[in-house]
């Protein structure tokens, strides 16, 4: 019978390192990518789903795109590489034992561990909401919608009172300007009588995509109107009931509500004693090493970008792999106090992490008179951590300009 603590090894994978990484999204599955076929590390991904969801394109899936246009099966990313897949919802940390327990009880033991676990669904203690509201932040939750859509046109022969949309960030803004149309297409599919819809978005801020620049703000709006979505900005929720919204006090009568507003860090690390920020977010040192051997990336991480896809896919790659390329774990001890100790002195005397402005402060002669020539070498050795010219670059920012499609997120893996 197979011990328990490790699931996902074989007697042949004990005298390699053992890399577990909790996380089929973006940052989980970049690194586990990085690091298969290396002989010296055995990698198992751990994930609570089968597939790679791709969030931007879940409003298409609920309102008649396919759902393969938002998400790819791990088998398929992970086909030809030396990866164990496991399936199951990480919920315990043993520290001491190094190892993770799921809520099923199976246990995979590690020497290094690296979690992107995402965020969940934050309703922020709004009533009815988490009973009686949509979602669209997995294919599960898009698919579920999609059938409300169907079935209230057949059951009631005609749409609903309102269809509410709440929250205006780029999730919302797509869901607002799809749905008309598809209402509309299976209004006819259903033999209904076509007839005017009423899109209601709504928003706590007084602004459309509160974080992206005003101009553009602007323009959605202009769009939205004219698709005769109906605004509401600056408007709070207070509650739902299985027939209302109520919003700033006042009723709007609906039975298909979409949640697309709020997300949190995920449970699994208050649950687990790491340390916070007020935001919830893990504490986290430049290299996104949270403690020990553990790493953290993504939106789980207290990092300016957390949130966006780009940076959970460039954590996976620039921040963590230079270090596991060091095979050696004593290797990596022995470099990673050099590593901080260079990034306060470019916090110090730039003000700024970030490779463009260090100005030459920090080259390989300086690595070599404070810490010797096997820790310039050990840089050298990490790939993206010394530029051509020596500079030392901790910090490779995302392109903010990247084609965010589908596609071109597949290549970047």
């Amino acid at each position: 019978m197979q011990d328990a603590c490790v699931f996902g090894y074989t007697t042949a994978d004990m005298s390699k390192e053992r890399i577990l990484i909790v996380g089929g999204g973006f940052g989980g599955v970049k690194a586990a990518l990085e690091l298969a076929n290396n002989n010296h590390f055995t990698v198992t991904l751990l994930s609570d789903q089968p597939n790679l969801r791709y969030y931007p394109t879940l409003y298409h899936t609920a309102t008649g795109g396919r759902r393969a246009n938002s998400t790819i099966p791990l088998d398929e990313l992970f086909k030809g590489k030396d990866i164990t897949i496991a399936q199951g919802k990480a919920a315990m940390l043993d520290r001491k034992a190094k190892t993770i327990t799921t809520d099923d009880g199976r246990a995979f033991l590690f020497d290094t561990l690296i979690i992107s676990l995402g965020v969940v669904t934050n309703y922020f203690g709004i009533e009815g909401l988490d009973t009686y509201s949509y979602g669209i932040k997995s294919a599960e939750e898009a698919g579920r919608l999609k059938a409300h859509l169907h079935q209230q046109l057949i059951d009631d022969h005609k749409p609903d009172l309102n269809y509410v949309i709440i929250g205006a960030g780029p999730t919302g803004i797509e869901l607002a300007g799809a749905l008309p149309g598809y209402l509309q297409h299976i209004m006819k599919r259903h033999g209904v009588e076509p007839r005017k819809v009423h899109i209601d978005l709504i928003e706590a801020l007084p602004r459309l995509l509160p974080r992206l620049p005003s101009d553009t703000s602007r323009m959605v709006k202009r769009r939205l109107k004219r698709l005769g979505v109906k605004l509401y900005l600056g408007q709070a929720v207070q509650s739902q009931s299985a027939d209302e919204l109520t919003i700033n006090g006042k009723p709007v009568r609906s039975h298909t509500v979409i949640w697309t507003a709020g997300v949190t860090n995920h449970p699994f690390f208050k649950n687990n004693d790491f340390t916070l920020t007020k935001r919830g977010k893990v504490s986290v040192d430049a290299y996104l090493q949270a403690e020990d051997n553990i790493f953290v990336l993504g939106d789980n991480a207290n990092t300016p970008y957390s949130g966006m896809a780009q940076t959970a896919i460039v954590d996976g790659d620039f921040h963590i792999i230079p270090l596991m390329k060091l095979e050696d774990p004593a290797q990596r001890a022995t470099i990673l106090p050099a590593m901080k100790e260079v990034d306060e002195l470019v916090l110090k005397y730039k003000g700024s992490l970030s490779g463009e402005h260090n100005d030459g402060l920090v080259r390989g002669p300086w690595l070599e008179q404070m810490y010797g020539k096997e820790v310039l070498e050990l840089f050298r050795q990490a790939k993206h951590i010394m530029d051509p010219d020596g500079i030392f670059n901790p910090h490779k920012k995302a392109d903010a300009d990247w084609d965010y499609s589908f596609g071109h997120i597949r290549d970047h893996f």
